[in-house]
């Protein structure tokens, strides 16, 4: 028996929740006492393979193949099942990205196994039972899920676990897996990424603003303290729709669910579409004018004040923080 954490990667680069993934997979290898196996699918230098055995990675399958440079669903479920079957993984861990989610579902099926997305902590071991507390309506409740089955696929709610670094070593070797032609049916035709932006669902601290903001021309103030702050920017629903941010930057059960560090809600009601996808947010600061705003009920600091006031200020107090720090 093995771990097998699948180690999704951007442009060749693995992000902060993969580590966090790594991490993770690692306590359950240590828990289980067996070792832990990556899998990295794309162009991925040494160097950067070889910085997975800094979380704990004894192991790295490198799959290097043009059909497989860019995501595809079924395609990488394939492989990654492949995987864990080489290496009798009872076990696959992957991040709840958005590529995370489509591939745990797929991946259980190849391998008959339980699964359990949005997990928020380690599972609780019983013998050969693991119970999972996930998250559940839309990041509103948590749900306590049994997996039963011998073989089980875990997904990670990012920044739900800490990153834990072991400084072990790491061996690469190549991994060649066999795919059908089924496995190339749908093909994602091209990716755009946001270029020099902090990406929202793995942001530690996320910005996002609404109405209260009265217009696009106002948001300076807002990518400001984003800024100081080293946060990604969000917006709630209606914003988007009016065209005065992107769609990209929409937050809520209809847009990204986000799950930082720290959420600060500017100028947002407190809708509950919009709480659904960020109710995950370890702390809520909200910020409105209307005392009676939903947001309020579920935050854990508020400001009640006209934005347009308190942002600068807390623009400002934190410039000098770090001045002095």
């Amino acid at each position: 028996m093995s771990v097998l954490i699948y180690t999704e990667n951007a442009d060749g680069k693995f992000k902060k929740s993969i580590f966090e993934a790594v991490s993770y997979a690692r306590t359950i290898a240590d828990n289980n006492d067996t070792n832990l196996v990556a899998i990295s699918i794309g162009e991925v230098n040494a160097e950067e393979l070889a910085s997975l055995g800094k979380y704990g990675v004894e192991k790295v399958l490198n799959v290097s193949n043009e059909k497989l440079k860019n995501f595809v669903n079924q395609a990488y479920a394939s492989v990654i099942a492949a995987a864990a079957k080489k290496e009798s993984a009872d076990i696959v861990v992957l991040s709840n990205s958005f590529s995370g989610r489509g591939l745990a579902p797929r991946i259980g099926v190849k391998l008959e196994a339980g699964v359990a997305d949005g997990a928020v902590s380690l599972p609780d071991q019983d013998g050969g039972k693991f119970k999972v507390k996930k998250t559940a309506f839309s990041g509103k409740a948590f749900a306590i899920v049994e997996l039963t089955s011998v073989k089980k696929v875990i997904s990670l709610t990012p920044n739900s676990y800490k990153i834990i670094e072991q400084n072990s070593t790491t061996l690469v070797e190549d991994f060649v897996a066999e795919t059908e032609p089924s496995d190339f049916k749908a093909m994602i035709k091209e990716i755009v990424r946001s270029a020099d932006k902090v990406s929202l669902p793995d942001a530690d601290i996320v910005v996002s603003g609404g109405r209260g903001l009265k217009g696009p021309e106002n948001w300076g103030m807002i990518e400001e303290l984003a800024d100081v702050l080293g946060a990604a920017l969000a917006c709630s629903k209606p914003v988007s729709d009016a065209g005065w941010r992107p769609h990209s930057e929409h937050v809520g059960q209809t847009g990204i669910a986000v799950s930082p560090n720290l959420y600060i809600a500017i100028g947002i009601s407190g809708a509950i579409q919009h709480l659904a996808g960020v109710s995950s947010s370890k702390v809520i600061v909200v910020i409105n004018k209307d005392p009676d705003a939903p947001f309020f009920k579920v935050a854990d600091y508020g400001i009640v004040g006209d934005a347009f006031e308190v942002v600068p200020k807390l623009i400002k107090a934190i410039k000098e923080y770090k001045a002095s720090a």
